[in-house]
């Protein structure tokens, strides 16, 4: 893959990058119109080309952009098929910067060049993601993997998500007013994740609290070779979660380790209520004895128990169909309001009884085969249509508490997972267990 040489840094320069995507978004819009007019308008090809553009800036760009970018790619209910497309190449197919650009940002981490600190430092990127990219060392017989953060990333963090919120907003049909409280949530966990002393303590925090669940393993971290910009820890020798999945296991491994997974996940929901929100298939590795590594603990979701409460409601059978139940669920999680006009109240009751009536299936099924393709099917075309009808409704404000955007971040990324390994689980999980199988 194509290396980059220079990121841009500079706050104008970044701010002139995402302006003149800006305009190139601005262009398409025209051109669809003039197009709309002479009945010629194509709105599929008017996404495929904003969200082209869109993705080539944010790669060139790095940071926080690209990072939102792939979130949204998680969450099939929010944009439309082609952004979708688009910006899940953020968790696959980021360029990494070049060897010359990797030893002058080490050296000003470290103070020193690698290979005075490590016997062997691999100058070639093992995985590149949106933020930094990992790199392969050694220190005696011990292998280990080296996380380092793009230069300028954390400096200009808070000008991009500035620059980028007007052309979000507009992109998904938002009032900005309206999205104050989720954008400042967005940028929080965005800053912490470029706080790389943040994620070592998050990730011994987690990965001591979760060491009893048979089948996973974590990798050991350094503090003395990690700082706030770097992160060190084991080199674990197992295949990402793609790659062990083009051997062909079988439907007995495949699922043992969702389920093993799945307990994981919902060991810390249900008993630490912090979770590992990024579970995208680069951060599963999968060990030759059929362990489970996790990896990547930079972006920890911490569930407030007056969330937690009415979101594990949810999940009970019964309680998408008990209309009196559900609305007082809504009403706690901030979907429905006192303020709402009877139209406001049925339109939005409607819609998200829709939406969780499908994504709550597995839940109140107790067993779930998450090979289903027509299920994920319909999450998807349910999930494109409502983000088309959104659009034009007269009603823009975004509803639910700001904490949904990481829990379901988490659980959506779960979801696909589970597809991926085809796996069928048990998903009941009885809360107070101590232990997983």
């Amino acid at each position: 893959m194509k290396t980059i040489d220079k990121i841009p840094t500079g706050k104008i320069t970044r701010a002139g990058k995402i302006l003149k995507t800006g305009l190139k978004v601005g262009k398409n819009y025209a051109g669809y119109y003039g197009s709309k007019m002479i009945g010629k308008g194509d709105k599929d090809k008017l996404d495929e080309a904003n969200a082209a553009d869109i993705m080539e800036s944010l790669q060139e760009l790095k940071g926080g952009g690209l990072k939102v970018a792939q979130m949204l790619s998680m969450d099939q209910q929010v944009l439309p098929k082609a952004y979708v497309d688009q910006f899940s190449l953020a968790q696959y197919q980021v360029p990494p910067i070049s060897a010359p650009l990797v030893k002058k940002t080490l050296r000003r981490y470290l103070g020193q060049n690698p290979e005075d600190v490590f016997d062997e430092f691999d100058y070639t990127a093992s995985f590149a993601a949106s933020i930094g990219q990992v790199h392969k060392a050694r220190i005696g017989e011990q292998e280990l993997a080296i996380k380092i953060q793009y230069p300028g990333v954390a400096d200009s963090l808070q000008s991009d998500l500035a620059m980028l919120r007007p052309l979000a907003s507009r992109l998904l049909g938002l009032n900005a007013v309206d999205t104050e409280e989720y954008f400042k949530e967005v940028e929080s966990k965005l800053l912490e994740e470029t706080d790389y002393e943040h994620e070592l303590e998050m990730s011994q925090l987690i990965t001591d609290r979760c060491e009893h669940i048979e089948g996973l393993i974590f990798p050991r971290y350094y503090p003395e070779y990690s700082s706030k910009r770097m992160i060190t820890m084991d080199w674990i020798d197992a295949l990402p979660l793609k790659e062990y999945l083009k051997t062909q296991p079988s439907q007995e491994e495949r699922n043992q380790l969702g389920q093993r997974l799945w307990d994981f996940f919902m060991y810390q929901m249900h008993e630490l209520r912090m979770i590992h929100a990024d579970p995208h298939p680069g951060n599963i590795l999968i060990t030759e004895d059929r362990q489970i590594a996790v990896i990547d603990f930079g972006c920890i979701k911490e569930v407030p128990q007056d969330f937690y409460e009415p979101w594990s409601e949810l999940i009970q059978p019964g309680a998408i169909d008990d209309e009196q139940w559900l609305r007082r669920i809504l009403t706690d999680l901030d979907i429905l309001r006192a303020t709402d006009t009877p139209a406001e109240d049925r339109y939005f009751y409607e819609q998200f009884h829709e939406v969780l009536h499908l994504l709550m299936k597995p839940f109140t099924a107790g067993r779930w085969d998450f090979s289903d393709e027509e299920y994920f099917e319909q999450i998807a075309t349910t999930g494109e249509r409502l983000s088309r009808e959104s659009l034009s409704s007269e009603y823009k404000m975004n509803r639910g508490s700001r904490h949904f955007i990481y829990v379901n971040r988490t659980f959506f990324g779960l979801y696909q997972l589970m597809h991926m390994m085809g796996a069928q689980i048990d998903v009941m999980y009885e809360i107070g267990e101590t232990e997983m199988v």
